[in-house]
């Protein structure tokens, strides 16, 4: 999440004073939630890593997005339906926030300033969560399998600064993510490998181009 203002200040103020406010932890390879329709929840990933992935009918998986430290996510951003479950797996020990979209717009008994904050920094947050949403969607646009690799690996290779950088994902995931099958994208980066395009050292990339 790339945001104007101090969201580590603005989450200790309505960690510490927010009467509406959940913190809990969980450990690897808990869940940390499931999207349920009209619940309308809203979480803070304070810390550690965590996906959002999709079972279909027929228990095919697909991550829907890679969350880290302050992103924001929760059921208000997807539509719901039962054939496709979303959950959110922690992929190492996290923190996380927890609270309901309609409660901003309600004040605490405490008197907290959260809710103005929150209001006056929303579009902010919203705007970090669209942009991620966008960028998948641009890259499983992308036609070959090739394509849908490079895009991803310019897109950390800005985010990082850095024409080296460590995939968040295991391969197997990253397949997931993509959604390519995994056999077929390690064909295609040995390819990209053998053609000076990368350098690749387990999920650690280098950009040669």
């Amino acid at each position: 999440m790339d945001i104007d203002f101090n969201i580590a200040n603005f989450i200790d103020e309505l960690d510490n004073n927010c009467s509406k406010v959940q913190k809990k932890k969980f450990l690897k390879g808990e869940v940390i939630t499931t999207y349920i329709a009209k619940r309308h929840q809203l979480c803070i990933l304070l810390t550690g890593e965590a996906d959002l992935v999709r079972y279909d009918f027929n228990g095919n998986r697909t991550i829907v997005e890679h969350l880290s430290n302050n992103d924001i996510f929760g059921e208000i951003f997807y539509n719901v339906n039962t054939n496709n479950e979303l959950f959110v797996e922690a992929k190492e020990d996290c923190y996380v926030l927890f609270f309901i979209y309609e409660d901003i717009k309600q004040k605490c008994k405490r008197g907290c300033n959260f809710h103005e904050k929150f209001l006056l920094n929303m579009p902010d947050l919203f705007l970090s969560e669209i942009n991620d949403l966008n960028m998948r969607i641009e890259l499983l646009s992308k036609r070959t399998i090739r394509d849908k690799l490079l895009g991803y690996f310019n897109i950390i290779s800005s985010r990082t600064i850095s024409k080296t950088f460590t995939l968040p994902f295991s391969l197997t995931d990253l397949a997931d993510y993509l959604s390519i099958d995994r056999s077929a994208m390690m064909r295609e980066l040995k390819i990209l490998k053998e053609e000076g395009f990368i350098e690749k050292s387990g999920n650690r990339i280098t950009l040669l181009y």
